[in-house]
């Protein structure tokens, strides 16, 4: 398996950096990973953070050396990484839960699945045209779909979500896939740093015009400059598939080829899942949400 891969996160006008992206590969499979901690809701950074843990430290445990089942492997990761963050936020004793969006795509055996949920994007490039883009589960997306000819209000917020990871329901969470590789494909998971001030056009565009090495970090820039003072947190992971016979040895290119089985590296910092994550059944689930409810009664009734 052979790729090029570009990850770089930049912190805009915001007081910190709420993003987190890595990757991981074993000899026959790979993991892209990126999400953006939710403002308004204390952590994101945390969440985010514990997010790409989690779904790493799985990804570890099942990839021997490629994922058997990706969609029951996002499903299955998924729920644990939100478990895992109400655990937090029960145990931190939080009155409200850390939140973030989520995209993740795993590439192996010459096709590419995929997962979001949230406002986090993920672009399939393919010889400069774009052949795929993840769907915003926010209320705008979902209104801009099903009634395409009503207009909105001039003050409608584009970032009100109706899902995440973290909150106290249920994600909501679409996977796609496999979707099948070709030489030169390229894969673009981001933040909406990068999307909200970029069009789809400029961004693809910019995409298939050079390596990602290259363009990613481009598109950085050019998000944070025209956001200006005000940017949001900006963050990309860029990934081109490269067939055995094209490859070629640069900055960020990866050959798989002379890893042995079991090996297993990683971007994303070192962590590991709550072993007791398991035993969070649903009613476990539930009784973490009753104890932050009940923290965030009790500051209302003592601020009245």
């Amino acid at each position: 398996m052979k790729f090029s891969v570009f990850q770089i996160s930049r912190k805009g006008g915001r007081e910190k950096n709420e993003d987190r992206m890595g990757y991981c590969y074993t000899k026959a499979s790979g993991l892209f990973l990126l999400a953006d901690g939710m403002g308004g809701h204390p952590e994101g950074e945390v969440a985010a953070q514990m997010v790409l843990q989690a779904i790493s430290a799985l990804y570890q445990k099942e990839a021997r050396p490629e994922i058997e089942d990706p969609k029951a492997f996002f499903t299955m990761a998924i729920m644990a990484a939100h478990r895992q963050i109400l655990r937090y936020a029960a145990e931190q004793h939080l009155m409200d839960t850390p939140r973030t969006t989520l995209v993740a795509a795993i590439v192996q055996n010459g096709v590419a699945h995929w997962v979001h949920c949230g406002d986090s994007r993920l672009y399939f490039v393919r010889h400069g045209e774009l052949l795929a883009r993840t769907r915003d589960h926010s209320y705008i997306e979902q209104h801009q779909e099903n009634k395409p000819d009503v207009p909105l209000p001039d003050k409608f917020n584009r970032n009100v979500l109706y899902t995440c990871l973290g909150s106290p329901t249920k994600p909501v969470f679409d996977v796609t896939g496999p979707v099948p590789l070709l030489q030169g494909d390229r894969i673009l998971l981001c933040s909406d740093g990068l999307w909200g001030s970029l069009d789809d056009a400029e961004i693809v565009y910019q995409l298939g015009q050079k390596p990602v090495g290259t363009s990613a970090p481009e598109l950085v820039e050019r998000a944070l400059m025209k956001a200006g003072a005000h940017s949001d947190n900006v963050t990309v992971i860029a990934m081109e598939w490269e067939t055995p016979d094209t490859f070629e040895s640069t900055r960020g290119s990866i050959s798989t080829d002379s890893i042995n089985d079991g090996v297993f590296a990683s971007t994303v910092q070192a962590g590991w899942l709550d072993s007791s994550v398991d035993d969070l059944d649903d009613a476990a689930i539930e009784r973490s949400i009753a104890e932050i409810n009940e923290a965030i009664r009790r500051s209302a009734a003592r601020k009245g």
